[in-house]
């Protein structure tokens, strides 16, 4: 099963490149964020006539996930346990963030699983496709609300793998961190260190001490965002922000993987280009 992740940065806007990268590469599942519209007003005819079912979740023009699959899409989700929400304003004292109403960050579902004679779901991937919160600075109310974000992801999916370690769970998408150093260009150029502080990278490791494993760096090493100003991808001044996690049974299933930098190029293109891994299941 090919498996890709992409930060579309707009679905309505991008929908002849994403019919483009599903034939490309063959995909069988393609998880997009940032589509930036509901699901309504999602390209579904477009993608539909390509032969691909859609489970998608938006709330208004920001935001927005989806799940686009040929094998299947069933037990849809649109918020993980625990997902905290965010609301604008001044938090009262004592307080990091206002939590408020669940943003459209999170979508999961099973891909490439089958019904069994009792009508249950057997095999598959637990797939869901994530957009972390930005954090916007250092220390501001979404800084914190983005660390709350990760850290209630980690332990509901900490939780699940615990109970079912032999569980085939892919989480992936724009995390919007930079695990190390060598994932971006230039580590000083980071406004205010957004991306790169201690504790949103502990955060982002911390899927590893409950047995994720991250498995697009063992095939590709290059960036996979670069910024709209000042020539970033000319430049080659990008950064590595989206990823695949997999739980170890899926892990262990990876056989392939590469970022479409090419796909970065040309008129209308998105910020982030697709991370693609396969497995062999």
């Amino acid at each position: 099963m090919k498996i890709a992740t992409w930060n579309i940065n707009s679905a309505r806007a991008r929908v002849d490149r994403i019919l483009d990268v599903l034939d490309r590469h063959d995909l069988d599942v393609l998880a997009l964020q940032e589509i930036k519209c509901k699901p309504e007003q999602f390209p579904t005819a477009e993608i539909e006539s390509a032969g691909y079912e859609i489970a998608a979740h938006g709330l208004n023009q920001w935001n927005g996930v989806a799940i686009i699959s040929r094998v299947g899409i069933a037990d849809v989700r649109t918020e993980f346990t625990g997902q905290p929400g965010f609301k604008k304003g001044e938090p009262a004292e004592g307080e990091l963030f206002i939590a408020g109403p669940v943003e459209a960050r999170a979508i999961g579902a099973r891909v490439g699983a089958e019904r069994a004679n009792d009508g249950g779901l057997v095999g598959g991937i637990d797939l869901w496709s994530l957009y972390v919160p930005n954090g916007r600075a250092v220390g501001d109310p979404h800084y914190h609300y983005k660390l709350a974000w990760l850290e209630a992801l980690q332990a509901a999916k900490a939780e699940k793998l615990a109970a079912k370690p032999e569980k085939k769970i892919a989480l992936v998408g724009d995390f919007n961190v930079i695990p190390t150093d060598a994932d971006v260009w230039d580590p000083a150029a980071m406004d205010n260190g957004l991306y790169l502080t201690d504790a949103e990278r502990a955060a982002f490791f911390a899927f590893e001490d409950a047995g994720f494993v991250e498995v697009s760096r063992q095939f590709a090493t290059n960036y996979t965002f670069w910024d709209y100003q000042r020539l970033r991808f000319p430049k080659n001044e990008g950064m590595r922000i989206d990823f695949v996690y997999a739980s170890p049974a899926l892990a262990a299933a990876a056989v392939a993987g590469e970022i479409d930098r090419d796909e970065r190029k040309g008129k209308g293109a998105s910020d982030h280009v697709p991370v693609i891994i396969e497995f062999d299941l």
